[in-house]
């Protein structure tokens, strides 16, 4: 069955991760894992913009009596400067000669709680944090911990689902006096599943209401057209186009993963 629910929060150079809700329906541990390559992608507080590769976005989602743990997170990060747009700042360092920027991070834990029972319409809240795992002097990321809670709905009829999430990110920034940016988290997803074949449509992103421009904490958006090969194990693949100033022009992320029973 397919859920709409809270992301993750996922690190600020990337907008959120949908959830994995077939962890909770289908009652095994799941694992998870992706690779991501992003062109014209910004790292706003080196104020430089790249490709960028992701070498492994990793989940592990374990449901335990109608609740859903997950601890999430990206490996290994490499940013290949192209060009510079702003002066570095937040303590990132500028350009290196080998013009590379390299971390680890972010790294999440969170919990999804089931509202209601499995029905027309489900309804799900989840909640957790970003842990302040990266570099500062990379650049790449805002060493500063962020708080999510969101609620979300979906529906399902026939091969068709499609559903909606919304709700509050409490995130830190590299500005002593405005020490906590608080974003509209939000995500729309539509899948059809034909067999062991689902392809599907995110759009998924973060928005500050106030139209304030903080470095390191922009409003953030995108939408993704995939495909999914596979249930107990399977193969995903998804074009990534931006849909802001600070999210990548394009991209392509490739993964897949398997259930633990």
């Amino acid at each position: 069955m397919f859920l709409i629910v809270p992301s993750a929060v996922d690190a600020q150079l990337r907008p959120l991760e949908p959830m994995d809700w077939t962890a909770l329906n289908g009652g095994a541990a799941r694992i998870e894992m992706r690779v991501g390559y992003l062109n014209a992608q910004r790292a706003s507080l080196a104020g430089t913009e790249g490709q960028l590769f992701e070498v492994g976005e990793v989940r592990a989602t374990v449901p335990v009596h109608g609740v859903l743990l997950e601890l999430a997170g990206t490996p290994q990060r490499y940013l290949f400067d192209e060009e510079v747009f702003a002066a570095p700042t937040g303590d990132a360092q500028a350009p290196s000669s080998d013009r590379r920027r390299h971390d680890s991070g972010d790294y999440r834990v969170g919990a999804a709680f089931r509202l209601a029972q499995p029905g027309a319409v489900d309804v799900v809240l989840r909640f957790g944090t970003r842990l302040p795992t990266t570099d500062n002097r990379i650049g790449l990321e805002r060493d500063q911990t962020d708080f999510y809670g969101l609620l979300g709905g979906g529906w399902k009829t026939g091969r068709v689902a499609v559903g909606a999430e919304a709700g509050v990110g409490i995130h830190g920034t590299r500005i002593s006096t405005y020490e906590q940016s608080d974003v509209l988290l939000y995500a729309v997803r539509a899948e059809l599943v034909s067999g062991s074949l689902a392809p599907h449509v995110v759009l998924t992103g973060q928005n500050d209401l106030k139209s304030r421009e903080i470095r390191g904490n922009e409003d953030l958006s995108e939408v993704r057209l995939g495909l999914t090969l596979g249930k107990t194990r399977w193969l995903t693949a998804s074009l990534v186009a931006g849909l802001t100033e600070f999210s990548p022009e394009w991209g392509l992320l490739v993964g897949g993963g398997f259930e633990l029973r």
